[in-house]
């Protein structure tokens, strides 16, 4: 009876435990196969390139960043996302030029930057070059002197006072009402009219979070009749992705590897942020991932010292190559610009020695021509040394396989490649050699990263 018993119970364990493989093999394949579904095609191995117009050039208009449309594509930037690029309201202004989120008029173009028509000859060069352009919107408040606030003062919400309220503590702006389903209709129409007229590709849409959901689910339904636009999403919770944004920002992670660069947590520490996304958001949600921003580097000292020196490297690296990413580059990292750009006032950037552009023209090439590493290609972590320190993955998709190895700390760590399955040859892309991977013990710099590819 009791052998009976145990064989019933050995059963229905064998049973279980296929039960789950099968649904973890399944959710395994629903992870790589379900992520590029309703999104643009050229964005999954893309990545996008954040402008700074007032602050690129001494000039900072559409003209002189023009020139540099060129370079930018042969480092292999695909999307460009301008900042906002609309007039700034001069009431409340913060600094001599106020902030750029700000807007005084939806339609009309910031004359600091150029015209129209210059805006319109910009995207179309762009175009021409094989890049994608998309601008930042500002919906959630205006300036506080937007035209609105006495045409549609029903468009705002109002304080006990009757008053426009800011939003937030930003002194010059004024929150807008999204209960008024006229202020929906004209802000949808508003960012159509961009694209009937302009041709841009997509929008960054500014604190979308604090927008309603059900806004953006029909304004992004509506939009995609004109085009199948790229939506990035500044909010990082799964209802924007269900909401329709392609991306949303993966602040969670960024937070995480700060927390890494410090040496305030372990390499592995990423594990659960990476499966946050896995776990919480939409099948298809992508992820803009970046090591500065011009949030991060006007307030938050991003790169220069969050990851200063050789510490930006494998945090780049891994930016580039990790599962659902879209890369984030921000202007003047490629330089790098060491410092803080001012946010209010003129500050220019300064190129001269471009000392990062042959390393992000390594990393956006290997991902524009390796499927490998494209957002919806698989993702497996692999054990290749201390995993308090070392943090190793590969990417998958078809015939096509990447390795990444990065030391995620400021000791030397030894690493030793047991999988047989890596036990190959392979090209070692930023050593720009073949190699054939053994499984001999060797050393890996503080710091360091390598990252390979398989034939």
């Amino acid at each position: 009876m009791k052998l009976k018993r145990f064989c019933i119970a050995l059963f229905c364990a064998v049973i279980l435990f296929s039960s789950c493989n099968n649904r973890a093999n399944s959710a395994d394949k629903k992870d790589s196969s379900d992520i590029a579904k309703g999104h643009p095609d050229w964005i999954l191995q893309g990545n996008i390139y954040e402008v700074n117009v007032r602050q690129y050039t001494p000039e900072g208009t559409f003209k002189a960043f023009e020139k540099h449309l060129d370079r930018l594509k042969n480092m292999g930037i695909q999307t460009l996302w301008f900042m906002p690029i609309n007039p700034i309201s001069k009431k409340d202004r913060k600094g001599s030029l106020g902030s750029y989120y700000a807007v005084s008029d939806y339609t009309a173009i910031n004359p600091e930057y150029g015209t129209m028509d210059d805006w319109k000859a910009l995207v179309k060069d762009a175009h021409e070059k094989g890049m994608k352009v998309i601008i930042d919107w500002v919906p959630n408040h205006t300036g506080a002197d937007h035209y609105w606030l006495t045409k549609h003062p029903d468009f705002y919400v109002k304080d006990s006072t009757g008053k426009a309220m800011m939003a937030a503590d930003w002194a010059d702006t004024r929150k807008l009402n999204y209960a008024n389903l006229e202020l929906r209709d004209t802000m949808i129409n508003q960012l159509k009219n961009w694209i009937k007229e302009t041709d841009i590709d997509g929008f960054r849409c500014d604190v979308a979070s604090d927008v309603p959901d059900d806004f953006w689910k029909k304004c992004i339904a509506d939009l995609r009749k004109e085009k199948n636009v790229f939506m990035l999403a500044e909010g990082d919770k799964p209802e924007l992705n269900a909401d329709g944004f392609d991306a949303t920002y993966s602040w969670n992670d960024f937070a995480m590897l700060k927390k890494i660069a410090k040496g305030e947590r372990k390499a592995n520490a990423l594990d659960s942020a990476l499966n946050r996304t896995d776990s919480t958001f939409p099948a298809n949600t992508l992820r803009m991932f970046f090591t500065s921003n011009h949030d991060e580097n006007s307030w938050n000292k991003a790169d220069y010292e969050t990851m200063p020196g050789a510490v930006h490297a494998p945090f780049a690296v891994l930016v580039h190559t990790v599962k659902r990413s879209v890369p984030l580059i921000y202007s003047g990292q490629e330089e790098p610009f060491l410092r803080a750009i001012r946010f209010f006032d003129k500050d220019t950037i300064i190129f001269k020695n471009f000392a990062r552009e042959k390393f992000y023209t390594t990393l956006l090439n290997l991902r524009k021509n390796n499927p490998a590493l494209a957002a919806d290609a698989s993702f497996k972590k692999v054990k290749v040394g201390n995993e308090d320190a070392v943090y190793a993955y590969v990417r998958e998709k078809g015939n096509n396989k990447v390795l990444v190895i990065l030391n995620l700390s400021n000791k030397q760590q030894a690493v030793q490649i047991t999988d047989t399955s890596l036990l190959a040859k392979a090209e070692n892309v930023f050593m720009n050699k073949e190699e054939v991977i053994s499984n001999a013990k060797w050393n890996i710099e503080p710091w360091g990263y390598a990252v390979y590819v398989f034939k």
